[in-house]
């Protein structure tokens, strides 16, 4: 039974009242338990992906220790804002495009 955390980011005040009935909320937003099975963890997926899908708003992103999974652990995500994870070299990377400043600012050699 693997460690789960779930972060929430601008979701309607039902979430939080839904994750801290099962979880413990060690900061606001943030949702952790040390022993969670993955049957429970499925169920309260379900039902986040439920509301989120009815109500469109937010985004929330859920975590979990999976050793057959690239980087060691599972990953679930609904709502902004978009993240493409992608794996390189058994590890789980964060992909974003580039800013307008960051296309136009050369990069220095290296020393």
């Amino acid at each position: 039974m693997p460690m789960v955390v779930v972060i929430t980011r601008d979701v309607e005040f039902r979430y939080r009242g839904f994750l801290g009935s099962t979880m413990l909320e060690p900061a606001p937003g943030v949702y952790a338990h040390p022993r969670m099975s993955t049957g429970v963890r499925t169920r309260i997926w379900e039902v986040l992906s439920v509301w989120y899908f009815e109500l469109h708003t937010g985004s929330i992103l859920m975590t979990w220790a999976d050793t057959g999974a690239s980087g060691g652990f599972g990953l679930s995500t609904l709502g902004e804002p978009p993240k493409n994870i992608v794996t390189h070299d058994a590890m789980l990377l964060v992909r974003r495009p580039l800013s307008q400043n960051e296309q136009q600012t050369p990069i220095p050699p290296a020393l």
